[in-house]
């Protein structure tokens, strides 16, 4: 944060829509990335570009290199400073993104890997931010944080969870409880585990393409 405790602005790098979009798709990348590392997936879950797509940059840079959104807390609980900068920062540009295109939330679609499921999770369930009309969450987890609150009351929209059975970064048992809690909230849950590592699952990249609820 800046002095004066304004969010420090977020950079991103943005893919057009064909026409006039119908919505829009942000993507959130993992520890270590930065706003190119997901880039490709815009085209690979929106092949006909009906969405306006976005990639932003998490704001802090960390050993061992590249962007980060939060300093690491262990699994499950991000550090809790650096979260809420982030969070902010990150709530500020996704709301000035939405709005400057001229859609409402209920035509944006939040995903992520890794850190960046946290912050999906985050800014589409956080208390009193918008909901969005759906979030994809790979290789991740659902943050606890002091001072950050989920509201799971429904109608909650959809979720795509996918994880790896053999990764060694963020166990399955992260994208299994995820899924249990929100499946207990009411929200319909697209899962699916596959035996990788810590990294995407091309199939269900192609799964999520014909899920998208926009």
């Amino acid at each position: 944060m800046h002095g004066n405790n304004r969010p420090v602005s977020l950079v991103a790098r943005t893919r057009l829509a064909a026409a006039e979009p119908e919505g829009a798709l942000v993507l959130f990348h993992g520890r270590g990335a930065d706003e190119h590392d997901l880039f490709p997936l815009l085209d690979a879950l929106d092949p006909q570009r009906r969405l306006v797509g976005a990639t932003p940059r998490g704001p802090l840079s960390l050993p061992p290199g590249g962007a980060h959104w939060y300093v690491l807390g262990g699994v499950g609980t991000p550090e809790a400073r650096t979260f809420h900068a982030s969070y902010a920062a990150a709530s500020e540009w996704l709301d000035g993104f939405v709005s400057e295109h001229g859609l409402g939330f209920d035509k944006v679609v939040l995903g992520g890997f890794s850190q960046g499921g946290a912050m999906t999770y985050s800014l589409g369930l956080g208390a009193g931010r918008p909901r969005p009309a759906g979030l994809i969450a790979l290789s991740s987890f659902i943050p606890t944080v002091d001072g950050f609150e989920l509201d799971l009351s429904p109608p909650l929209p959809p979720v795509a969870i996918g994880h790896g059975t053999l990764d060694n970064v963020i166990g399955v048992e992260w994208g299994r409880r995820a899924r249990a809690l929100l499946e207990e909230a009411g929200a319909a849950v697209l899962y699916r585990e596959t035996p990788m590592f810590h990294q995407i699952d091309p199939d269900f990249v192609r799964e999520i393409a014909d899920w998208l609820p926009v």
